[in-house]
């Protein structure tokens, strides 16, 4: 009978009884937030504290494996969990389940523990390992052998899925099922000696092989496995499985709401016999979200795993990896993601979000806290014939026109300037605004110029240099003609003053909204852009932006936002682009009103 009562545990083992106390007990608050327009697991929450469930505490926990870097999709379950607690008073735990040492490294634990922090969560003193529960969870394993519960399997694991059945056919019993207490008490302690070599014997629970869930076919809960672990170092040579320590897990820790993505839904069953066969007085629930599926995106560690290994990222913190590290090194601020966890919301069946709605967020956390500055990518030289030579001009540029606060700045203008390449064409196309034989374009917070001609490279013919006029009543905002109209406005910066700069231009990295819809015969490695990476060797960006420090953010205005990169020197100055400036989302929002 699963209760409710109480908060510990009561779970007498074969050499007498053994007493788990609650890890922590926080006072529920006296409010609730308000119902209307919550999500169906704050409803649950809502519903249980009203009913009196669990005392009316609210208690999560993180855990991930560590096993590789946390992605955006970790993302939204550290949002859940930490924020549900936060709402109502109650506490989370960040826990490690370390049960397969492996493909677990400190390094992965070091890195989860910045990225939780990172977006803005602190579990307090509630750090915890499975690992801190393996002699708990070895007294709980004896446990069920002694009440008939759990038994030595001595086949192979082939024959062990051999014998498990199918989606529509039973399983069959192991011919080692019906072994006595005392025999399968003597393995098991042997196992733990380390008697046996790797995939011997397995502990497994005994349930019921014609269950119409496979889950509940003899689930293994303890595996014979000779590795280093990352705490208990060759302490153990058997492990137990996910599904047998995470319910173990929730109740020494007190949780009551155990919070997990789809794929653990056909899991449950198996969680809650585990909570109910041991009798624990405490039992935490299970509760199922769909996780984030994102176009363009790979979600799964293993395959991220990959492309590390194979070299075709840079590392786990790539800036094309949808890791925290990645997007962290990107220049995606922890405010924009959880913006986009909010915006996201949680759902019952698996649906996957456009990742222009990241982008989204991204932009408009941006466009809030960047500093505006001009920098040319792809320099063209712009010579104003009628400028004095070695005068220099300051023009008054804004900061940020979303911040009033944040002021402006001084832009020296010169005779010579560096513009894009693009912003001029010999021979221009229709509806083509900028600069051109015989046209007129203003100069961003500068004069209107017109191009009286132009320079072209000898041998290859291409436009090397654009010769131009400037008026010099039509500064932006000042003189008589100040307010003369054209059609187009154009950016740059002086040639004199620019400081080089090495810009790398990140796109998506892959080609299809769905990565996995590979030819047949190749895998999700097919679908890779080749043009997620294209690096500029030589741009240039005005003086304001020179000299500033890794996590600098800012907006090459006309060009997107950009963040200077760790491994930016005083003599090298790295800007990785973080998102262009157009925005396919917000067109889709406005197309629905």
């Amino acid at each position: 009978m699963r209760g409710q009562a109480g908060y510990g545990s009561r779970m007498p083992d074969a050499g007498g009884p053994v007493i788990i106390q609650p890890m922590s007990t926080p006072t529920p608050p006296q409010g609730e937030p308000a119902t209307a327009g919550l999500d169906f697991i704050r409803e649950i929450i809502v519903n249980d504290r009203a009913a009196g469930k669990h005392g009316g505490r609210v208690h999560t926990r993180f855990p991930p494996e560590p096993n590789g870097y946390l992605h955006i999709g970790h993302a939204k379950a550290i949002c859940l969990n930490f924020g549900v607690a936060e709402e109502f008073g109650g506490l989370c735990n960040l826990r490690f389940d370390d049960t397969n040492p492996t493909t677990e490294d400190v390094e992965y634990v070091e890195s989860i523990m910045e990225d939780v922090r990172w977006l803005g969560f602190d579990w307090g003193d509630r750090l915890y390992y499975a690992a801190d529960y393996f002699e708990r969870m070895y007294e709980c394993a004896e446990r069920l052998i002694v009440m008939g519960k759990a038994y030595v399997d001595s086949l192979t694991p082939d024959e062990i899925r051999e014998h498990r059945g199918t989606l529509t056919e039973p399983g069959r019993n192991s011919p080692y099922r019906d072994r006595s207490i005392e025999e399968n008490l003597d393995l098991f302690r042997r196992m733990r000696a380390g008697e046996f070599p790797d995939g011997t014997h397995v502990l497994r629970a005994k349930i019921d092989m014609a269950s119409p869930n496979i889950n509940m076919r003899d689930p293994a809960l303890y595996r014979i496995r000779h590795a280093s672990h990352h705490r208990t170092g060759d302490a153990w040579c058997i492990y137990p499985m996910y599904d047998y320590a995470h319910p173990l897990e929730d109740a020494f820790e007190g949780i009551t709401h155990s919070l997990c993505t789809l794929e653990f839904e056909d899991h449950r069953p198996f969680y809650d016999w585990v909570i109910d066969t041991l009798d624990f007085e405490h039992q935490p629930q299970q509760i199922e979200f769909a996780r984030l599926n994102l176009s363009y995106t790979v979600m799964s560690k293993r395959k991220l795993l990959r492309l590390v290994q194979d070299g075709l990222v840079s590392g786990w913190d790539d800036p094309r990896m949808p890791t925290l590290a990645g997007l962290r090194r990107r220049g995606v601020t922890p405010e924009a993601i959880r913006d986009f966890c909010d915006r996201i919301g949680l759902a019952k069946k698996e649906n996957t979000i456009d990742v222009a709605l990241l982008e989204h967020c991204i932009r408009e956390d941006l466009n809030r806290r960047a500093d505006r500055v001009m920098a040319v990518l792809r320099p063209l030289k712009l010579v104003i014939e009628n400028f004095p030579e070695g005068e220099v001009e300051w023009m008054e540029a804004v900061n940020n026109p979303e911040d009033a606060s944040a002021g402006s700045r001084q832009v020296p203008f010169t005779r010579e300037l560096w513009i894009e390449q693009d912003d001029f064409r010999e021979d221009p196309p229709k509806k083509y605004h900028r600069l051109s034989p015989g046209a007129e374009v203003r100069l961003r917070y500068g004069y209107i110029v017109k191009c009286t001609g132009l320079r072209k490279d000898p041998q290859t013919g291409e436009v090397i240099e654009v010769r131009c006029t400037y008026d010099p009543a039509t500064l932006s905002g000042k003189g008589p003609e100040a307010g003369r109209r054209v059609k187009g406005t154009i950016h740059w910066v002086s040639a004199a003053h620019a400081h080089p700069i090495e810009v790398r231009l990140y796109d998506r990295l892959f080609t299809k909204a769905d990565p996995e819809d590979a030819p047949e015969g190749q895998d999700f490695r097919a679908n890779l852009n080749p043009h997620s990476l294209d690096v500029i060797d030589r741009a240039w960006v005005e003086p304001a932006a020179a000299g500033r420090p890794a996590g600098y953010r800012c907006q090459f205005e006309r060009l997107g936002y950009f963040v200077v990169d760790p491994d930016a020197t005083a003599d090298r100055l790295v800007f990785n682009r973080i998102v262009s400036l157009r925005d396919t989302w917000a067109k889709i929002e406005r197309q629905g009103q």
